[in-house]
């Protein structure tokens, strides 16, 4: 298949259809080589609108829904991005043409050195990978200015929320009662806003527990 004409279709078909218009991250999509992060045997269909299994429970992110996210996290130029849950790395990619800095956070061994492999082919070296439990983010580099989380998650932890300086952005989908929604966390001081932006079919992020619920 032509792999150029593919990712051309998946740009205008499903990004620039689904209001996402930063012009920094369509570039990044129409140049980013999505199928160097899938396994030999998906290469072919990288570009489909659908999340991609990439073996041990993971997924790569539909690709729609990750520029949605993306897009909404706002990130300039000079920014420190925290991506959790890179698995092998493509959102990671993606971040590093918008921030300055972009820390990926793996909890799988396996996932976290094909991202650092895939990473250094492409020469992008902005990106640091590292090994951790998802649910608990990375605060050793924080405070961050944007974070991401790939996949759905029952809550947004209070200990990762904390992790964004002031004025910082967190996206994710929030999945409640079997619905899925992109969501958009900024953060003022103590206080933290929440907006639902999207529905979202997301596969789960491993590793996130549903809060505790209330019994009569």
């Amino acid at each position: 298949m032509d792999i150029d004409a593919a990712r051309a279709n998946m740009v205008e078909n499903q990004i620039r259809a689904n209001r996402v218009t930063d012009l920094r991250l369509i570039a990044a999509l129409e140049e980013l080589p999505r199928e160097a992060f899938v396994p030999d045997p998906l290469r072919g269909i990288a570009y489909v609108d659908e999340d991609l299994p990439l073996g041990r429970g993971r997924y790569l992110m539909e690709p729609m829904v990750l520029a949605r996210l993306v897009q909404a996290a706002d990130i300039a130029p000079g920014d420190l991005v925290l991506d959790i849950g890179c698995a092998t790395g493509y959102s990671s990619a993606v971040l590093a043409r918008l921030a300055n800095t972009v820390v990926a956070l793996e909890s799988d061994p396996e996932l976290a050195a094909a991202a650092t492999r895939t990473l250094g082919e492409l020469g992008i070296d902005t990106v640091a990978v590292v090994e951790g439990a998802l649910e608990w983010g990375y605060p050793e580099q924080g405070p961050y200015d944007a974070i991401l989380l790939n996949g759905a998650i029952p809550d947004v932890p209070d200990a990762i929320r904390r992790q964004l300086s002031d004025g910082g952005r967190l996206v994710t989908v929030v999945e409640s009662g079997g619905i899925g929604r992109g969501v958009r966390v900024l953060r003022h001081g103590d206080h933290f806003a929440r907006v639902e932006l999207f529905d979202a079919a997301t596969p789960a992020l491993e590793g996130f527990a549903a809060p505790p619920a209330f019994v009569f």
